[in-house]
């Protein structure tokens, strides 16, 4: 059920709403908007009679929703969310690049690559401390002191931390040293992972699996809101198809698709979207055209050395590069909007 609160609604009014919830037994998740704040309610097996609500202060409607998704919809917030990560934020109107490292290596590898998404004026950093690897034997990554390592490199540098999890030990770190938690796409359904990131209060990153459905993807995001973690961004890396020419295929599509269906943001992954170095900028220039909040692109010193992924990793000019062009980009499609809304 989905309570949409008047304009003028008191916290007095929406508090008393949120006890009736809790009462009938189920949970309440307060989205503030631009003009008025929606209640959604989850919990529920089956319908709830919106006689509960009706004659509440402060309520304009209770509205029964049929969608397998709820907190997610645009139904519950029609304006699109913007989450802030650390000091900067992702879905407004200023395109977020994430990049950095496949894997944390050491110290010196860290920070000159930091230097460089530092220069370029990025404002997200991603180094990955704990490695999920098809191979037990491929590098596993440093664990927490990678971890550590990225808080140092934020305390230099300013960059807001992006860094993946793989289970509660991993989450609890990413917590404590870092400004966002990735979900990786091995990880997209792991529901008892999804609820414990849901618990906390750090963003999440939330990449699409391996052979995910865009229904999967939303109902993933689903369960981590559910528990009361409001700031998600999806993020669309590529999904397996019989294509043989790159590691995944890219799924373009799904960012239209989710800007109709949800408030969320959507960010895309050309490096694991395409795995070939050649590949990540024209990639990265297409999920900016269809527009994507933003992108993760993975940047290396030196590729051809790197313990992981090097094959679709860029130079530092590289980067550079990609970053000049996806900028026009954004201005030109910005300014179509404009536009289009004149």
């Amino acid at each position: 059920m989905l309570i949409v609160m008047k304009p003028g609604a008191s916290a007095s009014d929406i508090e008393r709403v949120l006890e009736v919830i809790e009462t009938l037994g189920f949970r309440g998740h307060t989205l503030p908007g631009e003009n008025r704040t929606a209640i959604g309610v989850t919990g529920n097996q089956g319908s709830i009679d919106p006689a509960h609500f009706e004659n509440l202060s402060g309520v304009a409607d209770a509205i029964r929703v049929t969608k397998p998704y709820k907190l997610i919809s645009k139904d519950l917030r029609p304006e699109k969310s913007v989450i802030k990560v650390g000091t900067g934020t992702i879905g407004g109107d200023e395109l977020a690049i994430i990049a950095g490292p496949c894997a944390i290596e050491s110290r010196e590898q860290l920070f000159a690559t930091a230097e460089v998404i530092s220069k370029s004026g990025a404002k997200f950093f991603r180094g990955g401390a704990y490695k999920p690897r098809t191979s037990p034997y491929a590098f596993q990554g440093l664990g927490e002191d990678g971890v550590k390592m990225l808080a140092d490199v934020r305390e230099q540098y300013g960059l807001n931390i992006v860094t993946e999890a793989m289970d509660e030990r991993g989450v609890d770190a990413v917590e404590k040293y870092g400004d966002c938690i990735q979900i990786g796409a091995r990880n997209m359904q792991n529901f008892s992972l999804l609820k414990y990131v849901g618990k906390t209060r750090k963003p999440v990153l939330l990449k699409r699996g391996l052979s995910a459905t865009l229904d999967e993807l939303l109902l993933a995001a689903e369960y981590i809101m559910a528990e009361g973690n409001y700031d998600v961004i999806l993020c669309e890396r590529g999904i397996r198809t019989f294509a043989s020419h790159a590691r995944n295929t890219m799924d373009l599509s799904v960012i239209p698709a989710v800007h109709r269906m949800t408030h969320l943001p959507i960010i895309v992954d050309p490096s694991h979207g395409t795995g070939h170095n050649y590949m990540v900028t024209p990639l990265a220039r297409a999920g900016v055209a269809v527009g994507a909040d933003g992108l993760i692109i993975e940047v290396h010193p030196n590729p051809e050395e790197a313990l992981c992924d090097g094959a679709q990793a860029l130079t530092p000019g590289q980067y550079s590069e990609l970053v000049r062009q996806v900028t026009v980009i954004r201005e030109a499609v910005a300014e179509e909007k404009t536009i289009a809304a004149a």
